[in-house]
């Protein structure tokens, strides 16, 4: 059996999220039947992070075993037959086992924010317009609050199949690119919607010992607002 190591890339727009879905369109769902017509036999994707509808990826990692001879240009015929919003960037051979879900040691997720007085056109579906005002300070302390090992059950769904709230985020920090705030999070791994309720909230305008306090696993219903999936992206995985 040979193990096969995916990286890929797509616009989470105009998907219902990774994870196959019946009936619906999802990332898996599209690379998987492309690589049934390639290969001539059904696979199973790993995925490193399982992004929710409409967000995005610029690496995402994914990982199958076949029993058949993989050609050498399978990226190039996956993006010759898949959708143009989804690009696999490369396709290499792995070593026994490799398991991409499995294996990762961590996940770097950025949020994007487009914090000015008029929305920009070219940044529809790609940054949250916030046209409020924006205190840096309050941001910047709540990020570094973030960093550490910390329960998040405030910042999940109350309805959850989580039954593990504590995670170790290894950074977490702010950055200023161009008119974009952008939220750089590393962490071992991420709660669904966790990033965006991370983000309602500091933008929220939350004191950062009200914002310490939540990470002490506090309900749900103490911290903010879930910001929108599009300005949220899967930036890499470290193995």
């Amino acid at each position: 059996m040979a193990t096969v190591r995916l990286e890929i890339s797509y616009d989470g727009s105009g998907f219902r999220g990774w994870a196959a879905q019946p009936g619906l369109r999802t990332v898996q769902g599209e690379l998987e039947t492309a690589l049934a017509t390639i290969l001539r036999e059904p696979v199973q994707l790993s995925v490193a992070g399982r992004t929710d509808a409409g967000v995005h990826a610029r690496a995402q990692v994914a990982s199958f075993q076949t029993g058949v001879e993989v050609p050498d240009d399978l990226a190039r015929r996956l993006n010759g037959l898949g959708p143009p919003d989804i690009a696999v960037t490369a396709a290499s051979e792995a070593h026994e086992g490799f398991d991409a879900r499995r294996d990762a040691r961590s996940r770097t997720y950025c949020y994007r924010v487009l914090a000015r007085d008029a929305p920009d056109p070219l940044e529809r579906g790609r940054a949250l317009w916030w046209p409020h005002r924006v205190d840096r300070e309050l941001l910047e302390a709540c990020a570094q609050a973030t960093a550490g090992t910390h329960d998040f059950t405030a910042f999940t769904p109350s309805q959850t199949e989580h039954v593990r709230f504590e995670r170790d985020v290894l950074r977490c920090e702010w950055r200023q690119q161009g008119e974009v705030l952008v939220l750089l999070i590393e962490a071992d791994a991420f709660m669904r919607n966790m990033v965006r309720v991370l983000v309602g909230t500091m933008l929220g305008g939350v004191e950062p010992d009200g914002f310490r306090r939540l990470l002490e696993g506090r309900p749900r219903s103490e911290a903010g607002a879930t910001a929108p999936a599009h300005g949220l992206y899967l930036e890499s995985v470290r193995y």
